[in-house]
């Protein structure tokens, strides 16, 4: 009897030890998305008070896939590796660039192929990108444009932001846009897809230079090592882009010819 009942301690406790097997992404019940709460058209605060966006919704169907709960954290950008390296968001997914970040972060495939590109007053006079000499342009912090700007390995961004009068950062766009209109600053520097949305939500007054300050690619941010979540994140992502639902919310966010070849 004592023989049995060791013999049943022992597998009960195999059993317990194999179960403690499995790695902590397949426990996972949550996934923490951080972005930027006013970068529309992929994380955004609509006219209902909801969070949604093309990343945003790209999320939610990565974790339909994988049975977990969606959990939309909007951070500062500025405080985005603070968040991902302390643990309160698991990824970083909303427009964030990878060109420049390569070894920062283990990423995703690349999904988005961007522009930074100057959004200025219809009737400013400038029209390409020397004009601005002389001029104020805003940019928003810890921002793909400001970073092309300050890229020494691209002079000519150098020479171009120093001939500005001043370049002024903002924590949100929306803020920049406001000075742009009341005519504070003259010109944005930003990504295009926001441009479009933010143009598309303002009449005819505002305009892109046809002159790109620099192309990138955008990607999911993870902790440096992550690769287990990674690898589960981008298999959904993949699945789903084979299935059209990636191509289809894109078209739903006027953003397809942007997207990238995913395989």
């Amino acid at each position: 009897m004592k023989k049995i009942l060791a013999m049943t301690i022992v597998l009960a406790t195999v059993v317990s030890m194999l179960a403690g097997c499995g790695s902590k992404e397949e426990a996972r019940k949550t996934l923490t998305v951080g972005f930027d709460a006013e970068f529309p058209p992929y994380g955004y605060m609509n006219d209902k008070g909801e969070y949604e966006g093309f990343d945003l919704d790209l999320a939610q169907a990565v974790c339909d896939k994988q049975g977990w709960e969606l959990v939309k954290q909007p951070i500062d950008w500025d405080a985005k590796d603070m968040e991902l390296s302390s643990g309160t968001i698991d990824c970083i997914w909303n427009g964030f660039t990878i060109n420049g970040r390569e070894d920062a972060y283990t990423w995703s495939v690349p999904y988005i192929d961007n522009s930074q590109v100057f959004v200025v007053a219809k009737d400013s006079g400038i029209a390409k990108k020397a004009d601005l000499a002389g001029k104020i342009v805003g940019v928003q912090k810890d921002s793909s444009a400001l970073a092309a700007l300050n890229d020494e390995e691209t002079p000519e961004n150098v020479e171009l932001k120093n001939s500005f009068a001043d370049l002024i950062e903002y924590g949100d766009y929306n803020t920049a846009f406001m000075d742009l209109e009341a005519g504070s600053i003259n010109a944005v520097a930003m990504d295009i897809g926001v441009a479009n949305y933010q143009l598309s939500s303002r009449g005819d007054a505002y305009v892109i230079l046809d002159e790109e300050l620099s192309t990138e690619q955008y990607g999911i941010g993870f902790l440096k090592g992550n690769t287990e979540l990674k690898d589960i994140v981008e298999k959904s992502l993949l699945e789903l882009y084979k299935e059209g639902v990636v191509t289809a919310t894109a078209k739903k966010y006027d953003i397809a010819e942007t997207m990238i070849c995913l395989k």
